[in-house]
């Protein structure tokens, strides 16, 4: 266990003295302890991931975030609950960042159309090039480019518990209106469920650290209710690690 945690710090300085070198910083995903203005550098983190000999997707998750393993497990999840069996053709990322839950939904399932919505330009072009994803013109709250009704597979991860109330209710309605009939809804909010007196204390005392607007806080029975008017039903939901506490998961499905 001793050989493992020397193990990783080192890893971690290594990793620290090259992005140095690269004129960057490590600095906080917005889904971890830091806030809506930090970002994870492109140029940087991609090196990094080379030299630690990992995916941008393990790299994130292991080094930057201390998560090792979040994104696969929420993965799982999806996919023992069969958000994956029906073989979606059509798939609708909110905030794909780095792809890491990108790439793997794409192991998971065979769409004929991948949309993405970032807001990070190099990010999205590095997925488009990459994955051979289609990238929309976002404004950051709205999905016009995409039609009523056409895609069975919407999702957001790590996005809802970084802006705010009414950017994620405006997203809501947006992403029940393009989403076909029978199809799901994925996404993560730190609801209730995620904020048990001991997870409040650790985020007022641990996260956030100049950043008070995150993590934001959601209601779970307002995304419930609010679902069931737009004709979806919530189908299952389970809590995925984020930082140094949860965030939950839920899965909705449109009336067919």
């Amino acid at each position: 266990m001793k050989a493992a945690e020397e193990q990783k710090s080192a890893l971690k300085s290594s990793v620290k003295r090259l992005l140095g070198r690269t004129g960057f910083d490590i600095v906080r995903s917005t889904n971890n302890l830091g806030g809506v203005d930090d970002f994870i550098p492109f140029e940087a983190t991609m090196k990094a991931a080379r030299a630690a000999g990992l995916s941008v997707g393990d790299y994130i998750d292991e080094v930057m975030n201390g998560t090792p393993g979040a994104t696969q497990s929420t993965i799982d999840e999806l996919r023992a609950i069969g958000v994956y069996a029906a073989d979606p053709s059509s798939v609708l990322e909110i905030g794909p960042g780095s792809g890491r839950y990108l790439e793997k939904t794409l192991k998971e399932c065979s769409p004929r159309r991948y949309e993405i919505y970032e807001t990070a330009a190099p990010w999205a072009t590095y997925l488009v090039d990459t994955f051979g994803v289609t990238a929309q013109p976002t404004s950051g709250s709205s999905l016009s480019p995409t039609p009523d009704a056409s895609i069975d597979l919407v999702q957001a991860h790590k996005v809802f518990n970084t802006v705010t109330f009414l950017g994620a209710s405006r997203y809501f309605f947006e992403m029940a209106r393009v989403t076909r009939p029978g199809g799901r809804i994925v996404f993560d909010v730190m609801t209730e469920t995620c904020l048990d007196p001991a997870a409040v204390r650790a985020w007022a005392t641990e996260g956030g650290s100049g950043h008070d607007s995150y993590p934001a806080a959601m209601p779970r029975r307002t995304c419930v209710d609010l679902f069931a008017t737009l004709g979806c039903s919530l189908e299952a939901s389970f809590l995925a690690p984020m930082g140094i506490a949860s965030t939950e998961v839920l899965v909705f499905a449109k009336a067919a």
